[in-house]
């Protein structure tokens, strides 16, 4: 059914059993048990619109959501309106844990695209933990994950020059893309604007603008309407001196 600020309640189309994104290499078997557990505290899908707020910094929300399809951007802003934003969402990522452990959104939650999420109850949390330990430890290692990027966005923002912080995050970007199945073809699609990368990377929108100039002069990008269009992945990492992902088989909750 309807509902507000570009989100809408849809039937449950998809059980856990039948879930697109259990096939992909990038994610680990459900053992029976812990699938029958997640199927069943699964409450539907939430159909989210393109520049729709999932989440609000502050907030209290009874629901955890992974993203099944689409692409999100988690942000904070300061008190003038000024924009961080922290990490990008995708397919398989965990919406929504911060606020179900400590009571409350450190950060808002934006979609960059449309969205599905698979919605499930805050209440099924401690459950889980009494019951299913192999589904805690993935909550455990979701968290530590997340960390892990954080840390290396610090090393970018303090350490690396402007041209080596974008070539990072568009080559983080579009790795990341690529193994959850987003935009498999070549050349990848990643659909942000450049005030994004800006609030990202913490540039002016003049020098985001000139340092993305320089990426496509090395033809290793380009700029079309819907966004950014990754050319070279392996030549923005080696710009970026950035290895690649390095994470096996993760967990899908």
């Amino acid at each position: 059914m309807p509902g507000q600020n570009g989100r809408s309640f849809s039937t449950r189309r998809y059980s856990c059993e039948n879930c697109p994104l259990r096939p992909l290499p990038a994610f680990r078997a459900f053992e029976k048990q812990e699938l029958v557990f997640v199927d069943a505290v699964k409450k539907g899908e939430l159909a989210v619109d393109k520049g729709a707020t999932v989440l609000v910094e502050g907030s209290h929300s009874a629901h955890l959501y992974t993203v099944l399809s689409g692409w999100a951007f988690r942000y904070k802003l300061l008190s003038d309106g000024r924009r961080q934003i922290l990490n990008y969402s995708m397919p398989g990522d965990l919406i929504g844990l911060q606020g179900s452990l400590m009571g409350e959104m450190q950060h808002s939650v934006e979609a960059l695209s449309p969205m599905l999420l698979c919605v499930f109850e805050r209440e099924a949390l401690p459950e889980l933990y009494r019951s299913h330990p192999g589904l805690a430890y993935d909550i455990t290692w979701i968290a530590s994950r997340e960390e892990r990027m954080l840390d290396e966005n610090l090393l970018s923002l303090g350490r690396r020059t402007a041209l080596e912080r974008a070539a990072y995050l568009i080559a983080f970007i579009s790795s990341r893309a690529r193994v959850v199945g987003l935009n498999g073809r070549t050349p990848v699609q990643i659909p942000i604007t450049q005030q994004h990368l800006a609030d990202t990377l913490g540039l002016s929108l003049v020098h985001t603008n000139k340092t993305i100039r320089k990426l496509m002069d090395r033809k290793l990008i380009f700029w079309r309407d819907g966004g950014c269009e990754v050319v070279d992945n392996e030549r923005l990492k080696e710009l970026a001196r950035w290895q690649g992902l390095s994470e096996a088989r993760r967990p899908l909750i």
